[in-house]
């Protein structure tokens, strides 16, 4: 399958630890992830997504850009190929106007169920689906889905956004799954500003704290929730997602299967699960 790495920040933040330096790395993940990578990142709002088919640890573009981003938001994949083959328009992450998106999975029987799904997607938004991949039109069934609460280009809320999620894996399941074989259906989505992520069916850990912050002496930031875990409905300065534990300071908690973690515009964190409404994190 594939590996993830979100990343939501109060500052602009350097990412080359966690993908490259750090010990299990995303970059050192794709040794066995090879098919490809994409590293989307914010600047003054708006997504630059840089995909390549290619290893991701062999890339010199790859290491070149995990050094210079800083950024409040990353969105980063490694691919391994299930479905359509190794080119640049397969690679993840996804992007629709300020919105990327990536997912680890696959939906099943996918050739079978490729018309169905696709007619779900909004006609408008149909024909910006450039590749081959069932990821790409799970990102576009999830951006139809938004768009019945409002404008794509408009900020909309995490109760917006946990919805649409909710729904959208709904409709892959009841369209795609059959008894005993659902799909992995496990994705981060963000808009620059708000971010959240679903597990599905495969791994995903988070972390909103580290264990003691390197920075501690320095940064003006600084608080309480940095070195904690947030309280119910709190506010984090930060929020991290991976496939894999990245060996840092951060403090990492997997994900339980349905549950969906996010952040609003204001940085509080909210907790869902595919099956029940929206309730902040205990």
């Amino acid at each position: 399958m594939c590996r993830l790495f979100g990343f939501r920040s109060v500052i602009p933040s350097q990412v080359h630890r966690s993908l490259m330096a750090a010990d299990n790395a995303l970059g050192t993940q794709s040794e066995q992830h090879p098919d490809g990578w994409g590293v989307a990142h914010y600047v003054k709002g708006t997504p630059h997504v840089t995909r390549a088919p290619s290893t991701a640890l062999n890339d010199a573009i790859f290491h070149r850009l995990s050094g210079i981003v800083a950024s409040e938001t990353v969105l980063a994949h490694v691919r391994k190929a299930t479905i359509g083959p190794k080119t640049v328009l397969n690679c993840h992450p996804f992007q629709y106007g300020r919105w990327v998106f990536a997912h680890n999975g696959e939906i099943r029987r996918f050739a079978q169920h490729k018309d169905a799904l696709s007619s779900e997607v909004a006609p408008r938004l149909r024909r910006y689906i450039l590749g081959d991949t069932d990821s790409e039109v799970l990102f576009f069934l999830l951006l139809t889905e938004l768009a019945r609460h409002g404008e794509l280009a408009s900020r909309l809320g995490i109760d917006e956004l946990m919805q649409a999620i909710r729904t959208t894996v709904h409709t892959v399941r009841a369209l795609c799954d059959e008894p005993h074989d659902p799909s992995p259906l496990t994705f981060i989505v963000t808009d620059g500003v708000t971010m959240a992520a679903t597990h599905g069916g495969k791994d995903l850990y988070w972390s909103t704290h580290k264990s003691r912050c390197a920075d501690r002496d320095d940064c003006a930031h600084l608080a309480p929730e940095c070195e904690a875990p947030a309280a119910a409905g709190g506010r984090v300065n930060h929020l991290v997602f991976s496939s894999e534990v990245i060996h840092s300071d951060n403090v990492f908690t997997p994900l339980v299967a349905g549950d969906v973690i996010g952040v609003d515009w204001r940085m509080r964190l909210h907790r869902a699960h595919t099956e029940h409404r929206s309730l902040p994190v205990a």
